[in-house]
């Protein structure tokens, strides 16, 4: 009889505790589940990539085993010029994502056209791949859907890769894991609320949109703009670099933090960055005695601030 009222207390909590993570985990997933996925959320999942959080394969989240988005211009086969489109190019090893992992998660005629059409089942982690989203008619509906392509058309990770531009290769799945990394979410939201929100931000994301998304962002207290759509806009690159580099250059009164630290040691033309002295010159700049601002470095290609551009250029 000792103790029996301690007893009592704790398995009640422990039930209270697991129904509550029960309400606030496993319920949403069954209805984001039974909703099926859309457009958008296919193109979120292939460009992010299995997990932006931390996974074994990336644990201090530096943005690896993640698959770069491409805009191919030409048949990487044939060498022909087609409509540019959107390629999700998976290298041999990289992570697929849970739209390719568990095709269950699809919904019924996303999940029965990529099967059927799409011949995502012939994809091969070890081997890499690339995929598209395209369209198909299921039941008398069109819907998107994935396409292996690496199947459907012989294009291989490696000869897109190869026949694109460097300027048409965007880490949009290394960038959101340094958007996750850096903490943006806490001032800034993925989801514009359902109220005069749409008339600035543009439209809230519906359900579907988040099928495979692991983690989401939707951010928590809002401080910043809602940057869901922020790619549309504001699509300036230069905004953009001087805006990470110092928020200061473009809203004298912004509370955002710098984020210089990410453009590494070197700029794009392999020189020393001298970050000293660049904040020497802003301070000047600042209080009056300069008419210009110093100019922001370019970054170099492998650079982490390239990442968290790509990302949030794509944010559309």
């Amino acid at each position: 009889m000792a103790f029996r009222e301690y007893k009592i207390g704790t398995r009640m909590f422990g039930i209270a505790l697991g129904g509550s993570m029960m309400i606030t985990l496993y319920m949403p997933s069954l209805s984001i589940y039974s909703v099926g996925v859309t457009e958008t959320g296919l193109v979120k999942g292939l460009s992010y990539g299995h997990n932006s959080g931390f996974s074994y394969e990336d644990p201090f989240l530096q943005g690896k085993g993640k698959p770069l988005t491409v805009t191919v211009k030409k048949d990487p086969v044939t060498g022909d010029d087609i409509d540019p489109v959107s390629a999700y190019v998976y290298k041999a090893g990289t992570p697929f994502p849970s739209a390719i992992r568990n095709p269950n998660i699809l919904g019924k005629a996303v999940q029965a056209l990529s099967a059927e059409d799409g011949q995502v089942g012939e994809a091969v982690e070890s081997d890499g791949a690339v995929f598209l989203v395209s369209r198909g008619d299921y039941e008398g509906e069109t819907f998107p859907y994935i396409e292996n392509v690496t199947a459907t058309r012989k294009w291989t990770a490696d000869a897109v890769l190869t026949a694109a531009a460097d300027t048409d290769k965007h880490h949009v799945g290394s960038g959101k894991t340094m958007f996750i990394r850096e903490g943006c979410w806490w001032c800034h939201t993925l989801l514009p609320e359902q109220t005069q929100d749409w008339q600035y931000f543009g439209l809230p994301p519906r359900l579907g949109d988040f099928n495979g998304e692991a983690p989401t962002a939707f951010g928590s207290d809002r401080k910043a703009p809602d940057l869901l759509h922020v790619g549309s806009r504001n699509s300036s690159k230069e905004w953009m670099m001087m805006h990470f580099f110092n928020p200061r250059l473009v809203q004298p009164h912004s509370i955002m933090p710098r984020f210089d630290y990410l453009w590494g040691e070197v700029d794009a033309n392999d020189n020393d960055i001298d970050f000293d002295q660049w904040r020497t010159d802003y301070k000047e700049y600042a209080a009056g005695n300069s008419i210009y601002p110093p100019v922001v470095p370019n970054y170099a290609p492998n650079s982490e601030i390239r990442y968290l551009m790509d990302f949030v250029l794509s944010l559309k």
